[in-house]
């Protein structure tokens, strides 16, 4: 299985791509992992936040495919503990999906053609988190979910 991460955009904070960086490379033990940046929209001054979800949808959906199995980190999805989420992607690994894709969007959220697309919906807390935040709280989820499914030693209960 592989799996992707797309996020609108790039991180302000040299630390926070350090983290995110760091998790990478300790997923990638256990799958095949990457992420996708797909640029800022530039000029949004004058757009309203309808035109540059829009603007955003248009370039992640040019980054999926037909067979992606693709799940939004959306603050309306199902809110999962840490040992449920693994149990989400061992299921994922157990179905054969073969592309599995988390999307985090931009500041304003998803387009409906977004939505429309997503086979679900995940939320990492009922709390709001910066877009650029999100993309280290799931790298962590994401390793952690790797190592409860292998019997590692990092996740407590």
């Amino acid at each position: 299985m592989k799996i992707l991460l797309i996020v609108v955009g790039k991180t302000n904070f040299e630390w926070l791509s350090q983290a995110v960086e760091m998790y990478s490379k300790r997923i990638k033990k256990y799958v095949n992992f990457d992420i996708k940046y797909i640029s800022d929209v530039k000029n949004t001054k004058n757009m309203t936040s309808e035109i540059q979800k829009n603007k955003e949808g248009e370039l992640i959906m040019l980054q999926l495919a037909a067979k992606d199995n693709v799940v939004l980190l959306d603050e309306r999805g199902e809110n999962f503990s840490s040992v449920q989420f693994s149990c989400f992607i061992s299921d994922k690994i157990m179905s054969s999906t073969k592309s599995l894709v988390f999307v985090i969007g931009g500041a304003y959220g998803f387009a409906q053609d977004v939505y429309k697309r997503a086979d679900s919906k995940l939320s990492l807390s009922k709390m709001t988190f910066s877009h650029q935040l999100v993309r280290l709280v799931f790298a962590e989820q994401l390793y952690r979910a790797f190592t409860i499914i292998n019997g590692e030693p990092y996740h407590h209960e």
